[in-house]
């Protein structure tokens, strides 16, 4: 059954955990400072589309290097482990490229590789073993809205979120990121 309201919710929380825009507000808002701005609209649209294109396009790579999906889907889950332990631990394990440059140069590192980087890429294709593709494109479009919306007030969220709720949902979306990323593990080796 193609739409289902569960996938669709499930898919959204894997992905906003993985794109993690709240945890990365202080990143955005250092972007902002070096670049002179964000651009949200062009920034949101870039990650659309590489979400898109891995979700299309992904599984057509992997068969040129003879991989399948299920092994991807458990290399994906180990990254989503590594993510969900950088997320509760605070240590930094998967290095962003600080920018410099001119305002249209904050799309580089915020559509890629911070919104839809490799973890993002793992994620969609993991995801595409478990879930109809249709429930996916609903949570991407989700997740491309709260990214929006974040990117356009990133601003008004900082006088808003204080440090310490920023850090409390980055444990919480830790600890969802690796329950995930046990339950991938297991359906994929069990297959």
């Amino acid at each position: 059954m193609p739409f289902d309201f569960k996938e669709i919710l499930s898919v959204t929380l894997i992905l906003f955990s993985i794109i993690d825009i709240l945890g990365s507000i202080p990143i955005i808002l250092n972007i902002r400072k070096k670049s002179g701005g964000i651009e949200a609209e062009r920034a949101t649209i870039i990650s659309g589309v590489l979400m898109f294109g891995y979700l299309y396009l992904g599984t057509k790579i992997l068969a040129l290097f003879g991989v399948d999906v299920s092994s991807f889907a458990v290399a994906g889950a180990i990254i989503l482990l590594l993510m969900g332990f950088e997320m509760i631990l605070g240590r930094e394990i998967f290095k962003h490229n600080p920018t410099t440059g001119a305002r249209s140069s904050s799309v580089v590192p915020l559509a890629f590789p911070m919104i839809a980087g490799a973890g993002t890429m793992t994620s969609l294709l993991s995801l595409k073993a478990a879930y109809h593709v249709e429930n996916i494109i609903v949570g991407i479009l989700i997740n491309l809205i709260l990214v929006y919306i974040v990117l356009k007030s990133s601003s008004w969220l900082e006088r808003k979120i204080s440090p310490a709720s920023i850090e409390v949902l980055q444990k919480v979306f830790g600890l969802i990121l690796l329950a995930i990323a046990i339950k991938l593990i297991k359906a994929n080796l069990l297959l």
